[in-house]
């Protein structure tokens, strides 16, 4: 391989990767931002009849339904942005672990099953974060 092949190659990855953290940041800031907008008690009080059959008290599932629409945001925005991308990453994996846990006491296995994808995404960018060219991050290590 030219090095000129090695360099498009290398350009290549980095562009699939940040095709595909744009993709994933896109979806769960949006998540975040429209159970925001709906309002954050809202939300809360819609996951209430849904964990009432688990062991979780009702004040914490209440609690995590305010915090979880602003977590989600954040976590996006990051991940969408390409800022501090590996915590994104990191927090976001552990995120869905979080969800997994309650999806898995309501045994909602479809939805573990989609949280489990995205945490294979999660995985896969944090794998390839060597490859976070086109990012923020990027661009403030070489302003310094």
């Amino acid at each position: 391989m030219t090095t000129e092949e090695m360099d498009l190659w290398l350009r290549s990855i980095a562009l699939s990767n940040a095709l595909l953290r744009i993709a994933l940041g896109l979806n769960i800031c949006l998540h975040g931002v429209v159970r925001w907008t709906v309002g954050l008690r809202n939300f809360a009080e819609s996951l209430l009849p849904m964990f009432q059959k688990t062991a979780l008290p009702v004040w914490s599932v209440y609690g995590f339904g305010c915090v979880l629409p602003i977590v989600e945001a954040v976590i996006g925005a990051c991940a969408l942005f390409g800022f501090q991308t590996c915590r994104a990453l990191i927090s976001g994996s552990v995120l869905m672990l979080v969800l997994m846990f309650g999806s898995t006491l309501r045994q909602d296995w479809p939805t573990v099953g989609i949280q489990l994808t995205f945490s294979l995404v999660y995985s896969l960018l944090l794998a390839g974060i060597r490859f976070n060219s086109y990012s923020i991050d990027r661009q403030l290590s070489r302003s310094l």
